[in-house]
Parts: C-alpha cells; structure tokens; sequence
C-alpha cells in the first residue's frame, strides 16, 4: 500500500470515531466527486452503487460487473485527495477479494451489505472484508449494513429491530467500524438502534422525511449518508430545466460552472 492510501483509511476512520456526525453526500463518477469534495465541510467521499450503475446503464443490484464497478470507484478515488468510501453492494460473490481489488484502487472503505443471508453466513461475509485490509495493511473501515427494515416491512417491528441490533453487534465483533441501518427510521427506532448497537456507531441513510442531521447527532448517530438521492436530486434539476427549455423557456440565471 501507497503511503497515501494508509493515511487516508486512517482518517476515515478518525472521522466516523470523531463525536462530530460524518455526513457523506454520494457521487456516483468524477465531475460529482470534484463539486462535493470542494465544497466546505466535506472530509470524505462515499459513492452510491445505485448511481454509478444508472449512469453505466446497469439496474442496482450488482448488475454491473465487478470489475467495471471498481474501475469506477478507483476513477473517483483518483481525483480527490479525500478519503473514498466506497458502495461495494454485497460484495459481488467474494467480498474480500472486491475488498482487496478496491483497495488497490485507493478504495479505504466500504459499504456491506447482508441482504438478510443466515447471520453466521453475514458474519463470515464481513470478517472477510475486515480480513483483506489487514492483509493490504490499512485500517479499512467497514460500515457493515444489515437489511433488516428494508426486508422486513411485513414483520413485527420489535422483532426487525432485534434482529437489526443482534447483526450489529456481530458485525462489530469482527471488525466492522458501524453498521449501516437503512431506512425511514423514526426518532424511537433511532433511538433504541443506538442503545442497542452503541453510541457512534449507527450509520444511517437520510431520505425525504428522515430525521434532521442534528436530532441524529444528538442521538448518538455516527454518520449520514444519501445513497442514490444526491443523483435524483441533479437528475430531477436537469429534467425540470430541459422540460422548460423544450417548451420555450430559457436557462435559468444563478447557473455556476462546476465542470
């Protein structure tokens, strides 16, 4: 490993371990990672994989190849000095060789996902991931996500939450620096992941009508991300403008050359 990529996992770690809440808006290519990182407050990067599949004409959902996903996330690594975060979905059939290949690419992090599988089975698929950045070297900083509400809208609610704190836990046993719960998490639901799972290291994902991101500072939660609603809210601006421009509007005034 590149002296570089060692201090960049160090400091993502330092970031989700900071009391300060790390709040991550996801690029999905290069241009998106240039405008984020240089705009104020912004210490790291995360990627969404449902973006960069979209923009590479793949559906979410490991679609896409393994291969050209790293490429990708390795292109974004490439033009920022900022620690890189990246979507690794559920590893893509051996998370700890994607985990491998990702940080050769200046990857220091990454997104897991269980997908609910047998939680002996989660446990092995995240030890593998904390498994290659020790053989790389680095500090790699796992944010271990459990699918458990978004699987499990047609259970009991204590019961998901169980089962959500149960595989935080482990996932934090074998390595994982937070466990990303996914999700319209209401202020109790918040409230008892992190009793359950430990203060700082909740991650969440913020979409129209989650909790504000003081309440979840105030909470105790660790890091905020916005998974494919950054792309949503560039790819809403640009349908609305060309749908004003077909009908024989203009550009609107305030346009900043970001590109």
């Amino acid at each position: 490993m590149t002296e570089s990529t060692t201090a960049k996992a160090a400091e993502l770690l330092r970031l989700h371990q900071a009391p300060q809440i790390l709040q991550l808006v996801n690029v999905w290519d290069c241009i998106t990672a240039k405008v984020i990182a240089d705009l104020p407050g912004t210490s790291a990067l995360a990627t969404a994989s449902h973006s960069i599949a979209a923009s590479l004409g793949y559906k979410d959902g490991e679609s896409i190849p393994m291969e050209l996903m790293v490429e990708a996330v390795g292109r974004i690594a490439a033009v920022t000095e900022l620690p890189v975060s990246a979507d690794l979905e559920a590893g893509y059939g051996d998370p700890g060789e994607t985990t491998r290949k990702a940080i050769g690419v200046g990857i220091v992090g990454a997104n897991i996902e269980d997908q609910m599988r047998p939680i002996d089975d989660a446990i092995v698929q995240m030890a593998s991931v904390i498994e290659a950045g020790e053989s790389e070297g680095i500090d790699f900083v796992l944010n271990a996500r459990t699918d458990a509400f978004l699987r499990g809208k047609d259970r009991n609610p204590a019961d998901v939450l169980a089962d959500a704190i149960e595989r935080g836990r482990a996932y934090l046993d074998v390595g994982a620096t937070t466990v990303f719960v996914p999700g319209l998490l209401d202020e109790a639901t918040v409230a008892a992941l992190v009793e359950g799972i430990g203060w700082n290291k909740v991650s969440v994902i913020n979409v129209p009508g989650s909790l504000p991101p003081a309440k979840l500072q105030e909470l105790g939660v660790s890091r905020i991300s916005y998974g494919p609603w950054s792309q949503r809210v560039a790819l809403t601006a640009l349908a609305d403008t060309a749908a004003d421009l077909m009908v024989g509007g203009i550009l609107p005034d305030g346009i900043r050359v970001l590109n």
